[in-house]
């Protein structure tokens, strides 16, 4: 189990330190100073789309630190350098078998250093790309093209990675936005077991299948007793359809027990329907956790108060399971309407619904010492019960639709990179 350290032991432990070292919190064990922020050191290249670099870069989907050498941050790319087509619901992908994959970075001198990645690969090996699934195989609806201007052919081996969870044992577990999935792989990366709402034995329940394109399982954590996985996904379930939840503010959270497959299901409801809802959650104890909601501005100096990034503490218990015992497509309902079609707290309340509690813990806006210039947070973990920490998801250096740019920040005019930034929390987690 993670050990959480009380705001007292850290203050006696920073006694010496001046008032300007007390927001770098140490983690105890290690003696090790954590900087404001930490950037990612030169990127390669992975190819030129024009005049346009693309770079791996690309990390921040998410992130978890190594429990044994508290230097060391693994990041997540997601699927691939893409940019929207000029086509509804297409992607142009800059490099179309690129293999997600989970890098090791180590934390040096105050600056991310790129040491390894691990690639991730299926049953037999072989690598896995982020073009999308075969529809009836967690397909998303999205029409894939290259730069070429040719029309790309789905795959089964797709996965468009978001949430990672690293195991006692050294095994990973990463969550994507297609089927949804929840794929485990070895410590090499290699595919051990495949989870979604069609498999048989472990099953996601079959309502997940309607996630909104492209906002599937953003979020992935495991209790630190490493018996249950809880994802989250980000956005509203089209359920039953797009129209039917227009404003919902319903977000599932699922959990599954590791040994059983069993799942239960609850509502988290998130702050705003323009929002691009949750990008992560992170175990704090076997029943509370933190989640990073946000929108997808850039701020700068004169629009950081419009920007909205923000994490809450959340706790399951009391909360209801809404699970559906049937397991049917639209799931439990509730006078004939799904719960994402209830909206809101009020309509929840009239069926005894409730939903996990939630908590402001931090504000990415106000929070950070320097302005946070990225319209990406995705990445988050828990360093200790005062510290935790934040990633961005810089999109391999590139933006656009139907034309590739470079992810220029506007704030500070310059490429968009992959960042930690270490946030000293107001009030200790529990």
């Amino acid at each position: 189990m993670r050990k959480l350290y009380s705001a007292l032991g850290i203050a006696l432990l920073c006694a010496s330190c001046s008032k300007d070292d007390v927001s770098k919190i140490i983690d105890p064990i290690v003696n090790l100073i954590y900087p404001d922020k930490a950037v990612a050191t030169d990127p390669k290249v992975l190819g030129t789309v024009g005049e346009v670099k693309v770079y791996n870069g690309g990390y921040g989907s998410s992130m978890v630190q190594d429990p044994n050498d508290k230097t060391v941050f693994y990041l997540l790319t997601d699927r691939g350098p893409n940019i929207d087509g000029t086509e509804k619901n297409s992607k142009v992908f800059a490099n179309p078998m690129f293999t997600p994959q989970i890098g090791k970075f180590r934390l040096k001198d105050n600056v991310l250093v790129f040491e390894s990645a691990i690639e991730l690969k299926n049953k037999n090996g072989v690598k896995l790309n982020g073009l999308p699934n075969p529809e009836g195989k967690g397909g998303s609806g999205e029409t894939a093209w290259g730069t070429d201007g040719q029309k790309l052919a789905p795959s089964e081996d797709g996965i468009d990675s978001e949430g990672l969870v690293r195991a006692a044992d050294g095994s990973w577990w990463v969550s994507d936005e297609y089927g949804p999935h929840i794929v485990h792989f070895d410590a090499s990366g290699k595919e051990i077991e495949r989870i979604n709402p069609w498999t048989t034995g472990k099953k996601l329940p079959l309502v997940f299948a309607k996630r909104r394109p492209n906002r599937g399982m953003e979020g992935l954590t495991i209790t630190p007793d490493g018996k249950t996985l809880v994802g989250i996904m980000q956005f509203p379930l089209y359920n039953p359809s797009k129209d039917a939840v227009k404003n919902s503010l319903v977000i599932r959270i699922v959990t599954m027990d590791i040994a059983t497959g069993n799942t239960k299901q609850y509502v988290y409801m998130m702050e705003g329907a323009d929002l691009q809802a949750v990008s992560e959650i992170a175990a704090v104890s076997n029943s509370t956790f933190i989640v990073l909601e946000r929108d997808d501005k850039y701020a700068t100096e004169a629009t950081r108060g419009e920007v909205f990034k923000k994490i809450y503490h959340i706790d399951l218990a009391g909360a209801t399971d809404i699970s559906d015992p049937s397991n049917g497509d639209k799931g439990r309902l509730f006078d004939g309407k799904s719960v994402e079609e209830l909206k809101d707290v009020t309509t929840l309340a009239k069926y005894n619904i409730k939903p996990v509690t939630k908590t402001l813990v931090a504000n990415l806006m106000t929070d950070i010492k320097e302005l946070y210039p990225h319209d990406k947070a995705e990445g988050l973990a828990v360093i200790n019960s005062s510290l935790i920490a934040v990633c961005n998801d810089d999109d391999f250096g590139v933006t656009g639709e139907g034309i590739y740019k470079s992810k220029i920040l506007p704030a500070i005019s310059t490429v968009d990179k992959n960042s930690i930034y270490f946030i000293k929390l107001k009030t200790p987690l529990k």
